[in-house]
């Protein structure tokens, strides 16, 4: 009897004991699904084109899975327009990224992303592109290191050519608070033109800043965000400036299976993928 009742003593003051391992609520957190939805509306400037301003909205749709062990699945769906004076060009698009994470240190795998074109000018023709790469993040504290790396092509039925898309980009997360987090992004992405013997390239440097800011304790965020494109054209030589863009962006998200934003970088649908200004690769419509 007396050794019963010490085993059971201490079972009650394991149980404490256990409940209060910091890996536990880690572990947890990195099994449970999560993901987000949002929206932006704002306004997209072309130097070339005077002062005229063309509106922009779009949304997007991630969820993560989490399976065997450190094992991460996650799908996106995106829709982005741009458009003026009653014309509108749009996209729509999906991705899948699988990965390994560790949320103490670091994350790696790659993704696939499809995306579909169209105009209200009712344009018949079908145009998509695909996109394949690496990606990875590394996390430090209250910073987040991200790298994405990709190689596609566009395919649409009139085009006299061919056409390749590869580009990286770089991201860097850092977290003022748990639920204050600014952006800075980097990338060149090169849209490449071939026929016969003959080529030439697209080329985009774009950067950007982003603040995103959740409500605490609700699943609620408001978020900013200007992204800066310029487009260079180069057939054997020298590239061209051709034009620059501005893209100016506030939005709404609701996240779900997460506790802060910090928490969503580690444990939740923490991949993305680069979403040009023109919505297109290049803009030809």
């Amino acid at each position: 009897m007396k050794k019963l009742l010490a085993a059971a003593g201490l079972a009650v003051l394991a149980t404490p004991a256990f409940a209060a391992d910091p890996t536990q609520p880690v572990e947890e957190t990195v099994r449970q699904v999560s993901g987000y939805g949002q929206i932006y509306g704002g306004g997209l400037w072309i130097s070339e084109f005077s002062d005229e301003t063309l509106w922009a909205a779009g949304g997007a749709a991630r969820i993560n899975v989490p399976f065997a062990e450190r094992w991460n699945a996650q799908g996106d769906f995106t829709v982005d327009a741009v458009g003026q004076d009653g014309e509108s060009l749009h996209g729509v698009g999906g991705a899948a990224h699988l990965f390994w994470r560790d949320p103490a240190s670091y994350a790696f795998g790659g993704f696939v992303q499809a995306n579909t074109y169209g105009s209200s000018t009712g344009l018949d023709a079908d145009i998509w592109d695909w996109k394949v790469g690496p990606e990875a993040q590394a996390y430090f504290g209250n910073m987040t290191l991200y790298a994405q790396a990709y190689y596609g092509g566009l395919e649409a039925d009139f085009l006299p050519f061919n056409v390749d898309l590869m580009g990286i980009r770089g991201v860097v997360r850092y977290f003022a608070q748990d639920n204050l987090r600014f952006d800075g992004e980097l990338g060149f992405h090169r849209t490449h033109l071939s026929v016969g013997g003959d080529s030439a390239d697209f080329d985009t440097i774009a950067a950007a800043l982003q603040a995103s800011y959740r409500f605490d304790g609700t699943p609620w965020s408001v978020f900013g965000r200007y992204q800066y494109e310029n487009i260079s054209f180069s057939e054997g030589g020298p590239g061209t400036d051709i034009l620059d863009s501005h893209k100016l962006m506030v939005g709404l998200r609701a996240s779900f299976g997460s506790s802060t934003l910090i928490d969503e970088d580690r444990n939740g649908a923490t991949m993305d993928t680069y979403q040009p200004n023109f919505v297109m690769p290049f803009p030809f419509l």
